[in-house]
């Protein structure tokens, strides 16, 4: 059964592919990464694998959901019997889901923490604070778990009511007043940052260049970055792109989407590096810099706690944002396979993924020490369901790509991408090769962290969309 809902407006597709693309992504780990790795050398290779490999998968994974104007699941089911291929490509729709449930999941425990941080700065409690005192407020945040139990469950609480709503009702709605709000308070904190902290060396530090000072591990999380970032592999886009006028343009709405979305990430990493840098602090603080750098920045500012607080503010929607875009791929599916009422198949998802995230929020202290987890996976439960979403996205972007490449016709993407010949010639070449290797280099770098009884399942995985590859490959040279 398909659904067939269609957003009421062609630009409401550009706003929640937008959505679900800014979140976490550009304001905590872009520009802590960034901060890692160097700054400017860091965004070029993430800028350049944006528009060699995200741009065309994100064609293709819309491509996908539009064709079939199905949830991830049940699409690449039809898709597979309707072109013939094996049902083994079906993995790529499990694979969205997975993700995007077990995302959500540790998702909203830190979102949860911007959640903290917005109350602590509009009340002034970390007014005038030295850096002893504002990482002993986050190590006693991550030490609580009620407190991060409470937090996630409010968050995830209302991302789940703006997806219960439904389509036009919630997520359309809310995207259509959360999105502009998240970029004038943007535009905001930026102006701020010029004004009380040090622009010009966030300017330099961010555009200068020098690519061999990026070591090999820095060039892979710049990689892996521009691809996360767009919200490829997890469901979220196929399952937007469902909902899109036909009349559309593909092509068109994937720049734009990349473009904005990189835009706020690097907007985002201004203001943030000018803070940091006008407060004299550390720009390589790491997963520090949101939660321990950056409020000390603010205390430590004219008018700090009031930014302070609109900056939190401004992470809480975008975190919505995202968060409502990981509810509706197993939503949707839950709808159209059990022809369960939105509300119910919205709480179902959510309520288990909740529970899921508890594990995350005993990872901080509960589950700090030494666990089971430890033991079979040489990590934490929070770093063994990270692990799991660093394998699932890249793998399912990959299948998308070879699937898209490689089953969909000539005619079909011609008709879905209304396109000239020359773009769809290098596109084509894109998804068949370029952006399948470059995933796949990422993918294999993260084997290695593999520890315990994970390798084989996840060995298991990639023979099977192996084989899909293989069979479709072989379909179609003998039907030719």
């Amino acid at each position: 059964m398909s659904t067939h809902n269609v957003w009421t407006h062609k630009g409401t597709f550009l706003l929640a592919a937008v959505g679900s693309a800014v979140g976490l992504g550009n304001l905590w780990r872009f520009p802590y990464l960034t901060g890692e790795n160097g700054g400017g050398a860091f965004i070029l290779i993430y800028a350049l694998t944006i528009f060699a490999v995200g741009i065309p998968i994100l064609i293709a994974e819309i491509m996908l959901g539009r064709n079939s104007r199905r949830s991830p699941i049940m699409g690449m089911r039809f898709l597979t019997r309707t072109h013939k291929t094996s049902r083994g490509w079906e993995t790529i729709g499990w694979l969205g889901a997975a993700s995007a449930f077990i995302i959500l999941s540790f998702y909203s425990v830190i979102a949860g923490w911007a959640l903290h941080y917005t109350g602590l700065m509009l009340t002034g409690s970390l007014d005038g604070a030295d850096a002893e005192t504002v990482a002993a407020s986050f190590d006693a945040l991550l030490a609580s778990p009620p407190l991060l139990t409470l937090y996630h469950s409010l968050f995830i609480g209302a991302s789940a009511l703006i997806v219960g709503l439904g389509i036009h009702r919630g997520i359309e709605n809310g995207l259509r007043v959360l999105m502009p709000a998240l970029f004038v308070i943007l535009m905001v904190v930026l102006v701020y940052s010029a004004a009380i902290g040090d622009l010009a060396a966030a300017a330099t530090f961010l555009f200068t260049f020098n690519v061999a000072d990026l070591s090999l591990e820095g060039w892979l999380q710049a990689m892996g970055q521009s691809f996360f970032t767009l919200s490829l592999g997890m469901g979220a886009i196929m399952a937007y792109g469902a909902y899109m006028s036909s009349d559309a343009s593909l092509t068109r709405t994937a720049f734009a989407i990349a473009v904005v979305d990189t835009a706020v990430a690097m907007i985002a990493g201004l203001a943030i590096f000018a803070l940091v840098f006008g407060a004299g602090l550390d720009p390589g603080e790491g997963p520090g810099l949101m939660f321990v750098t950056l409020p000390l920045a603010f205390a430590e500012m004219p008018a700090g706690a009031l930014l302070g607080g609109i900056f939190f503010i401004l992470v809480l929607g975008a975190a919505i944002s995202s968060s409502i875009s990981l509810i509706e791929p197993v939503a949707a599916f839950l709808v159209e396979r059990f022809d369960l009422e939105r509300p119910q198949a919205v709480s179902a998802m959510v309520i288990a993924s909740w529970a899921l995230g508890l594990l995350t929020v005993f990872s901080f202290n509960l589950m700090a020490e030494e666990t089971l987890f430890h033991t079979l996976f040489g990590r934490s439960a929070f770093g063994l369901l990270e692990l799991l979403t660093n394998i699932f996205m890249p793998l399912g972007g990959m299948l998308i790509a070879l699937f898209a490449g490689w089953a969909l016709t000539h005619g079909e993407v011609m008709k879905e991408m209304r396109t000239n010949e020359t773009w769809f010639r290098v596109w084509r070449f894109l998804v068949r090769f370029i952006a399948p290797a470059a995933v796949a280099f990422v993918f294999l770098r993260t084997i290695p962290q593999v520890e315990g009884y994970l390798l084989p399942a996840i060995g298991a995985v990639v023979i099977v969309g192996a084989f899909a590859a293989g069979r479709t490959f072989l379909a179609e040279r003998q039907g030719s």
